[in-house]
């Protein structure tokens, strides 16, 4: 019995002493190897990720009929913007109610895009309603428009909002970019 109690002890002691040093030792090559294909696959899928959302706005928004539309505000003391919405051609193509996050990163010159779509060649009407907060805590709801011409070219339109300081008022302005 003292035997084969002695052997369980040198099996048991036995598995330890093989495992710590591998342990100690850290990666093999062969895992080194590994890790450096998993990581080069993983950039590859990021790069493939990336190529695919080019090739599908490509394909979703062809230059030929894209039309962008942007906002950016300046300065912003006469006109706390709650949401804006824009119709194209008597139709509604986006709403957007702001966060106070969003405005301040307006504030800050960010520029958002409002729309990205779709529309065929020839003449168009935008029409953008703005809803807010004027000086005094008054609300506002202004509007502007634009009649434009669509041709083969992608088209990018810019709608700001801009503090008058000689009417101490917002300014609502669109602006085409070539």
């Amino acid at each position: 019995m003292l035997a084969c109690a002695g052997i369980a002890a040198n099996v048991n002691a036995a598995e330890p002493k093989s495992a710590t040093p591998k342990a100690a030792s850290g990666a093999t090559p062969e895992f080194q190897s590994l890790d450096r294909r998993i990581q080069g696959l993983k950039q590859e899928a990021i790069d493939l990720n990336r190529d695919l959302f080019v090739l599908e706005e490509e394909l979703l928004f062809p230059a030929s009929t894209q039309l962008a539309v942007f906002l950016s505000l300046d300065v912003g003391e006469f006109f706390k913007l709650d949401s804006v919405q824009v119709k194209i051609d008597d139709k509604v193509v986006t709403n957007h109610l702001y966060t106070e996050r969003e405005l301040t990163a307006l504030r800050r010159g960010g520029v958002q895009r409002l729309y990205l779509g779709n529309l065929r060649t020839g003449k168009h009407e935008l029409v953008a309603f703005f809803t807010g907060e004027g000086t005094h805590e008054r609300d506002y709801k202004r509007g502007t428009n634009l009649t434009f011409e669509k041709t083969t070219d992608p088209k990018y339109i810019e709608l700001k909002i801009r503090d008058d300081s000689g009417k101490l008022q917002p300014e609502f302005s669109v602006k085409q970019w070539q």
